[in-house]
Parts: C-alpha cells; structure tokens; sequence
C-alpha cells in the first residue's frame, strides 16, 4: 500500500516531510490531482476543504471521484455551519485567510452530485477545545457507473 500526502501549500509539504521523512509529500491541488482516472482505494480530506470557496467544491468532489477507483472511499471531515469567515488573529498572530462553513446536507448533496454516495456520517457539536460544529463523511465510489 502506498500512502502520500498533497497540500497547495509548499510550507505544509515541507513541515510533513520533516515530520514524515519516509513518506512522499507534493504540492498539489484538489481540484488536479496528478493521478491516473480509478487509481486511488482512498482520500482523506481531513478538514482540507473549509478554505475552499464554495463554488470550487464541485470541482474537487469530481476530481475525488475520477481518480477513486471503483468501489474506493472518501473519509472527509470538516466544520460545518453556515457561515463565511474572515479571522484576522489566529494562533497569536495576525493571519489573513477566508473559512467557508457549509451545511452538512449541503456537503451530502455535492458528494452526491459527484457520484460519490455517502454511507456513514458523523456530527459533533461544539465542546471542549473546538468551537465549532463538526462532521464526518464516508463516502464510496460505486463499482459500476
């Protein structure tokens, strides 16, 4: 089994080498994934999508779907909600960055639209260190179109 990681940033692929020497991180982005079409058994979006404008997400789901080989999964996680933000502190710093908080059934209804059918979900309620509404999908490519 061969497990990589992608992120848009080059900062974040170089911190998960340094943590991860044996493993292969690229720069890359979700909506051009550099693989073959029914290559992946899976993707984990594990809260990679909040920063995407909302208008992309079709894109990345149709890209998560072309390159799942059938019958392979998606694991996303994210925040949910219904809300635009645009924090200017973050960590103790000032940071520029905009968040898009999205329904859960809104993100159901796009992996749907992909072609991805969701068998499991998961919510959580804000509590403890997070602050925010939270969730889980598991999704599948089916085997035959």
């Amino acid at each position: 089994m061969s497990v990589f990681g992608v992120d848009l940033s080059p900062k974040m692929v170089g911190l998960a080498r340094h943590a991860y020497p044996n493993l292969r991180f690229t720069e890359g982005s979700m909506t051009a994934l550099e693989m073959r079409d029914d290559e992946l058994g899976g993707i984990l979006a594990w809260y990679s999508t909040h920063h995407t404008p909302p208008q992309w997400l079709p894109d990345v789901f149709a890209e998560f779907h072309r390159t799942l080989a059938p019958g392979g999964y998606l694991l996303w996680g994210d925040y949910v909600g219904n809300e635009r933000l645009q924090p200017t502190h973050g960590y103790g710093r000032p940071v520029s960055y905009e968040s898009y908080l999205l329904p859960l059934d809104r993100m159901v209804d796009l992996l749907d639209q992909a072609g991805l059918v969701v068998t499991a979900r998961l919510e959580q309620e804000p509590g403890g260190r997070v602050n925010r509404p939270h969730a889980c999908l598991l999704a599948r490519k089916p085997e035959t179109p």
